[in-house]
């Protein structure tokens, strides 16, 4: 995205119209300043202007502008810039900027997601009324933020002195003291207020009601509400329902008074009004604490029922949106703004600079998604992990068993082949051998070694709550030895089953048929294709993606079944109970909430290791997958089909030196994507990273032994 990013960035945003030179004269420029141009060409004017001060260093560039329209020295050229700020101001739609930039025009993730990359790749016309839009234009450098906030105090009251004369341009700052009572500070009240009915219509959503106990109750008076007692109206869900219900009514409330304040007669009149705004002020600020303070409790409610990226998207938007709101309380309350208005600009340009990054985008909203599917898979990736003698060899055990059904797995992927399929039918075909093998496999309570790292390594995540005593490193180095003790037992007892197998029903077929199961062609093609000297090797860190992609589809299939209620769905729903009866419905509920998420790890690696190499090159890609169990199991055929004197042939001893580097980028690349999805989920610092590493190196040097075997006191 970065790379692509940099190829369209010369075709985007502002880079399509005139850019200043060296040569380019700031005075000229300042001079041009034209009030009565059509807007387009006003705004033109102000992007030239931004950009000129960005040329060199742009705290330097600002202060230098200022000077040039100091009142003084430059009275003309200072009116002429102050006419069309205050054109600019009156033509445009200030309350869209105050209240929808930064937010998108719909609360749902992929809209989101759509909005950004198209603004990455088309450009947007200064031709608006919109100031969100011109101000995204104004301000779409990445660095704008930081020299905003380095601009010293004199250049800041520079600035709010233009502002300020261009909002008292022609008596009003509209011209029309009907269309804004309030002078600038209008534009606020309404920003406000279409705020306030945002995040009122996404508490009363129904993904927010069914998760808050919120339920609308006609007979709550709202209005009526007394915001002295320093109540909401009730509690708990009363209250978050009453600070929902308020918030528009306590910002139109503010706005009479503030109305009251601006045509008071007298000074004297003025302070029942103010009081009273200031009230009303602070009873909206516990209004919008309790707002966002309900939808990020809808956090651990997700941990139990089930991650949404939408509802985590639209938690964000709804407390992004109390704190627009508060920013813009700020502003309007204080005797001079100059500062609030300074804090709301860089917190603008901020948002705006966030708002186009996809990165972020996909960082910020799907990490707790990510957690969740860790933390899922770190609940199967437990019965992964021996920590006694005992535990070993029952998964030495296990692992023999596995390594018995995916022999048989090897030669019905032979049968599949012979069929003389299409290829992707051909691929469906090996797929559906895998996924079925796979299966067949978690229901016997077997295991195959290449899908524990995945499993296991966000169990190993969870070992990372508090990493800071020395107690806590050592468990976690106690946790890597069992992990890679574990994955030593699956290993052995795959291989040590599989490849005996392999060859005795090979030896079988030739005593029973005399001949193999598979021919000398096949077992020819099956060392070409297996040697080290070929791909075998990126092949091998290929498949340890696909095993990691398959936890990850686990973990995200088995959140989507507790989202949706299919649980309760399959125990209670009237006609499943009819058909099966209460007692089985009940019992058919839980096995599929005991197993889902290893049907869907075991299905979707199995169809991805047999279609997605067909898919690839499909598209010229050079994908394949390697599975040292599966290869160890082909290997054994050739052998048995080739009989003795292939054990001469060099090919045969590439192949069998490919194994083992096969397994280790298997488990290998598995383990280390799972392990940084489930550590970054967790916000492990880098520092604590490092440490635990140098933690496990100094294990690894003095006890190597204790990666390998379980010590005889552990049982």
């Amino acid at each position: 995205m970065a790379v692509f990013s940099r190829w369209v960035r010369p075709f985007t945003r502002r880079a399509w119209w005139p850019r200043p030179g060296n040569g380019f004269d700031i005075e000229a420029l300042l001079d041009a300043a034209d009030a009565q141009a059509v807007p387009v060409e006003r705004h033109i004017w102000l992007i030239r202007l931004l950009d000129w001060v960005r040329r060199g260093e742009p705290v330097s560039g600002m202060q230098c502008v200022v000077r040039l329209l100091d009142a003084s020295a430059h009275p003309a050229r200072r009116e002429r810039v102050v006419a069309l700020l205050a054109a600019t101001w009156r033509d445009t739609d200030v309350a869209a900027l105050l209240a929808d930039f930064g937010f998108s025009p719909r609360a749902a993730f992929l809209n989101e997601l759509g909005e950004r990359l198209r603004g990455r790749v088309l450009p947007q016309s200064p031709e608006t009324h919109d100031l969100a839009v011109l101000f995204g234009l104004l301000f779409s450098d990445a660095d704008d933020a930081d020299w905003l906030a380095a601009l010293d105090a004199a250049t800041l009251d520079g600035i709010g002195a233009l502002w300020q004369d261009a909002l008292a341009h022609d008596a009003t700052p509209f011209g029309d003291p009907q269309r804004a009572p309030l002078g600038w500070r209008d534009a606020f009240y309404d920003a406000m207020l279409y705020l306030a009915t945002q995040v009122r219509a996404i508490g009363f959503s129904p993904a927010f009601r069914g998760r808050m106990g919120i339920s609308v109750s006609r007979d709550f008076d709202v209005v009526g509400a007394d915001p002295s007692d320093g109540e909401l109206g009730g509690q708990g869900d009363a209250s978050t329902r009453a600070a929902f219900r308020q918030l528009t009514h306590v910002i139109e409330r503010m706005r009479d008074h503030a109305l009251a304040i601006a045509s008071a007669p007298s000074p004297e009149a003025t302070q029942a009004p103010t009081a009273t705004l200031l009230q009303e002020a602070q009873y909206l600020r516990v209004l919008l604490d309790t707002c966002a303070e309900a939808a990020r409790g809808l956090h651990g409610h997700l941990d139990t029922q089930g991650i949404s990226v939408n509802l985590v998207f639209q938690i964000d938007q709804l407390c992004e949106r109390c704190r627009r709101i508060a920013l813009l309380l700020d502003v309007v309350l204080a005797p001079q703004p100059g500062p609030a208005l300074h804090r709301l600009v860089l917190t603008l340009v901020t948002i705006g600079r966030d708002r186009r990054s996809v990165r972020a985008l996909f960082s910020q909203h799907t990490s707790q998604l990510a957690r969740r599917v860790a933390e899922r898979s770190a609940e199967t990736g437990e019965h992964y992990i021996t920590r006694t003698r005992a535990e070993y060899m029952n998964m030495l055990a296990r692992a023999s068993g596995g390594g018995a059904v995916l022999a048989g797995t090897t030669f019905m992927k032979f049968v599949v082949l012979s069929l003389g399929l299409s290829p992707f039918l051909a691929g469906f075909g090996a797929g559906v051998n895998y996924a079925v093998s796979f299966v067949l496999v978690q229901w016997l309570h077997f295991t195959v070694a290449t899908k524990q790292p995945a499993m296991t390594a966000p169990a190993m995540a969870a070992k990372l709550a508090d990493v800071r005593s020395d107690e806590a490193v050592e468990g976690f180095v106690d946790e890597v030895a069992h992990l890679l003790r574990s994955q030593m037992a699956g290993i052995v007892g795959n291989l040590m089953v599989v490849a005996p197998l392999v060859l005795g029903v090979q030896a079988l077929a030739w005593w029973v048929n005399g001949r193999p199961l598979i021919n000398a062609h096949e077992a020819h093609h099956v060392l070409e294709t297996l040697t080290l000297l070929g791909p075998t090797l990126w092949y091998a860190a290929f498949t340890g993606v696909l095993l990691f992609a398959s936890s990850i589809l686990a973990g995200w299939a088995e959140n989507a079944f507790v989202l949706h209620r299919l649980d309760s769905a399959l125990r209670f729903n009237p006609h499943i109970q009819a058909w099966l009866g209460e007692a089985r419905a009940a019992r058919w509920s839980a096995w599929w909430r005991e197993n889902v998420s290893g049907l869907a790890a075991n299905i979707s690696l199995g169809l991805m290791l047999g279609i997605v190499p067909v898919l690839g090159h499909f598209f010229g890609l050079p994908l394949d997958v390697r599975h040292v169990t599966l290869s160890t199991g082909q290997v054994a055929a050739a052998v048995g089909t080739l009989g003795m004197p292939v054990l001469h042939e060099p090919a045969l001893w590439w192949c069998v030196a490919a194994l083992p580097l096969t397994g280790v980028l298997n488990v290998g690349v598995s383990f280390v994507l799972a392990l940084r999805v489930a550590v970054r989920s967790r916000g492990v610092r880098v520092t604590d990273r490092a440490r635990l590493w140098r933690a496990v190196l100094r294990r690894l040097l003095r006890q190597p032994g204790s990666f390998l075997l379980p010590p005889r006191s552990l049982g």
